[in-house]
């Protein structure tokens, strides 16, 4: 089961990457991008972004992202948002 959860935050990472890379760097990945760091503190995204970003995580995983769950420990850097992912699908929260 383990194998198959990491497997599952692989995928989710790279396909939020792949995303994030593809709509606010224009294809090009920046040595600075990280999985921890801050999407707004490095200027990956600004807030209308973050919508962007909680459209698409909505429409690909199949979750609704409440107004309170909108907040930086969710949304605010690759390892933020892919767990946030796995939390919601895990809960079966909709």
């Amino acid at each position: 089961m383990e194998q198959i959860q990491q497997h599952t935050a692989e995928s989710i990472k790279a396909k939020l990457k792949r995303f994030i890379i593809d709509n606010y760097l224009f294809g090009a990945e920046p040595e600075s991008f990280s999985d921890d760091g801050s999407f707004l503190e490095t200027g990956i995204m600004d807030s209308t972004g973050i919508l962007e970003l909680i459209e698409f995580l909505e429409e690909t995983y199949g979750i609704a992202v409440e107004d309170t769950e909108a907040l930086p420990e969710n949304l605010d850097s690759l390892n933020n948002v892919c767990a946030f992912v796995i939390r919601k699908r895990g809960n079966g929260s909709q």
